[in-house]
């Protein structure tokens, strides 16, 4: 695809595996030059590797201290932030009606503080470039899924919220924000990977019963959405979800 991002610059937390990575790996393709996050910096200078001409800034930026030093790096390795894609979260909690402090204090700090940290460190660099904000949600903070963590769910509600709430100021200063709300994503170290191994039959029955398109999605697929949400191509969306699901959630997109 040609999304028109030849010479931008990219930042995507949590990329050191998975759909960070794929979506880091897309965005070099299309010509972006990226910067890869993670905490361990073994995995991700493996990572990097895999990037032609990536950089690396390790940090935890669930914490607003280190969230700023990895914008920051990534702002002086790369020379400018065009892009930044807020891939950090976790849906690993405690099942519905198990909830204690600590899980909570853990699921927001994954899947809420974790973006926020790095808005705020970003959005005067991004108001330089009239650039561009996507995070990576889920249809778990669109509606109640069977089984899902109640701390996740709730967490990803408040990011799908804070998107909405501060497309309007950032829109002041330029930038447009959007959101992917993903589905059951299939990818290597996925807790559905272990969930196939242990129960195969099971998880093709949910597949059946609850994906009408009755597949898992891939990480290609959500890297390509998120290609096209950054791009000049969709320089009109701000502030929306975007579902991508294989049509499980019942409200769609917004």
């Amino acid at each position: 695809m040609n999304f028109d991002l030849e010479g931008k610059t990219a930042l995507i937390t949590g990329s050191s595996s998975g759909i960070g990575l794929a979506i880091a790996q897309a965005l070099s393709d299309e010509g972006c030059r990226v910067a890869l996050n993670g905490r361990d910096s073994a995995a991700l200078d493996a990572a990097s590797s895999s990037v032609a001409g990536s950089a690396s800034c390790v940090g935890d930026v669930c914490d607003p201290q280190q969230a700023s030093e990895v914008v920051a790096s990534a702002a002086t390795k790369l020379g400018s932030l065009d892009i930044l894609v807020c891939n950090v979260g976790s849906g690993r909690s405690v099942p519905p009606g198990k909830e204690t402090p600590d899980a909570w204090q853990q699921a927001f700090a994954e899947n809420l503080w974790s973006t926020t940290n790095c808005v705020e460190a970003a959005r005067a660099r991004l108001a330089k470039s009239r650039g561009v904000i996507l995070c990576i949600s889920s249809i778990c903070g669109s509606e109640v899924i069977d089984g899902a963590p109640v701390t996740y769910s709730a967490a990803k509600a408040a990011l799908n919220a804070y998107v909405r709430g501060i497309s309007r100021p950032l829109a002041e200063d330029g930038v447009r924000i959007n959101a992917i709300a993903l589905g059951n994503v299939l990818f290597k170290g996925s807790s559905w990977e272990a969930r196939l191994d242990d129960d195969p039959s099971g998880v093709a029955a949910m597949l059946d019963a609850q994906v009408p398109l009755g597949r898992f999605g891939t990480i290609n697929e959500a890297a390509s959405l998120a290609s096209y949400l950054v791009s000049p191509s969709a320089g009109f969306a701000t502030g929306a979800i975007w579902t991508l699901d294989g049509g499980q959630a019942r409200g769609g997109s917004d």
